[in-house]
């Protein structure tokens, strides 16, 4: 099998460390309308960091742009909240940098950031501050914009905002991790399922949740991987590894949040109700798992369950945790906070599951104890009840 293993595996790394990449690309039409409407239309929000930011704008249409006097309005580590108090004529003076878009492409070199900075981009004319009068009908100018980090080497192709910046390479190296356990172990896992026995049912719960698990991380590696290179990525491919990873909530904020993001960071209604039943479950289980126990006589039966408690509580409260303690880390680092933590958090849950189930000792010594012994299974209480 190293044959085969050996040149797979060194594929995969190379893979973690791309070549060359194209930055965060954005498209769409400058509106004199919206503008309007808006105080400025809003285009896009990037994290900076270091040197050597830069943002470019390319305009499809330079004489209908420099008719309408159009400006991009940069501004930095100002929240959305107070730039909407503003007046339009405010707005234009808190800017931090002000480009006149007047050619068919403009390079403009962010400044140097002691520490990651929120940069937000709006789009304003001669006709956004201007009260009252139609809008003469002109048209849209169509536009694309990339916004760039320094990559290690220092140049600026680096499409990754601050706080994205490492999830490639994480899910890289997971894809990795998992490659090489499913050499190993994939053969006694198999083993152990086709000999059956009254863990059977969790040993195949807990393959299903490690593939699905899997399968999601391949979703994410491709889709950041299609990103680092255009900077668009393959969102079908993020929002399938958030269905294989999650439930149907997750569909829900798939229509209420159209940015790139994290699934793990989820700051929607949609995320915090999944985080809200990923805890009532913990409480449902810890209160069946309290009733056996307290009965329970047998020491090996209490410890199995004991342990099969640890397994279950790390998965089902990892996520509402490491929410609530990203608010202590710095707001480029939190995301990759929940994500890699739950991430691991989870893998580490299936192998205290895995071990539970398939150590040899303990297999044996609670082979007498029947599926139907193990807690939130509908037939343990059917059991129960007949006899």
């Amino acid at each position: 099998m190293s044959r085969y293993t050996t040149p797979v595996v060194f594929a995969l790394f190379m893979a973690c460390f791309p070549v060359g990449c194209v930055g965060k690309t954005v498209t769409g039409l400058f509106k004199s309308e919206v503008a309007r409407e808006q105080n400025g239309q809003f285009i896009t929000v990037f994290m900076y960091q270091g040197d050597n930011g830069l943002l470019v704008n390319r305009l499809h249409d330079v004489p209908l742009a420099v008719e309408k006097e159009s400006r991009l309005l940069l501004y930095t580590n100002i929240q959305a909240s107070s730039l909407d108090n503003l007046s339009c004529s405010e707005r234009l003076t808190k800017a931090k940098i002000i480009i006149h878009l007047t050619d068919e492409e403009h390079n403009q070199t962010i400044p140097r950031q002691p520490s990651p900075s929120i940069w937000q981009a709006l789009y304003v004319d001669r006709y956004t501050c201007r009260e009252g009068g139609p809008i003469p009908a002109h048209g849209d100018v169509g536009f694309t914009l990339l916004l760039l980090n320094a990559d290690s080497a220092g140049n600026p192709r680096e499409h990754f905002s601050a706080e994205e910046a490492g999830l490639h390479s994480f899910y890289c190296l997971l894809l990795l991790a998992y490659f090489v356990a499913g050499c190993v172990y994939v053969q006694p896992l198999f083993q152990a399922l086709r000999k059956g026995g009254p863990m059977l049912t969790a040993l195949q719960v807990l393959s299903a949740a490690l593939a699905l698990q899997g399968g999601s991380a391949l979703c994410n590696y491709i889709h950041l991987a299609r990103y680092s290179r255009d900077g668009l990525g393959l969102p079908l491919m993020g929002s399938l590894a958030e269905v294989l990873d999650m439930g149907v909530l997750l569909l829900w904020e798939q229509y209420s949040e159209r940015e790139h993001h994290s699934f793990h960071t989820q700051s929607s209604v949609a995320g915090g109700l999944l985080m809200l039943l990923r805890v009532v479950m913990a409480l449902i289980l810890a209160s069946v798992l309290y009733q056996i126990i307290s009965t329970e006589r047998s020491a090996l039966k209490r410890d199995f369950y004991l342990s099969f408690s640890k397994g279950c509580f790390l998965w089902f409260l990892c996520h509402p945790v490491l929410a609530v303690a990203s608010v202590l880390f710095n707001q480029h680092q939190r995301e990759k906070v929940v994500t890699i933590g739950v991430v691991l958090c989870q893998a580490i849950s299936v192998v205290v599951l895995y071990q539970l189930f398939l150590s040899r000792s303990l297999y044996w010594e609670v082979s007498s104890l029947s599926s139907v012994s193990l807690p939130l299974t509908m037939s343990r209480g059917m059991s129960r009840g007949r006899y």
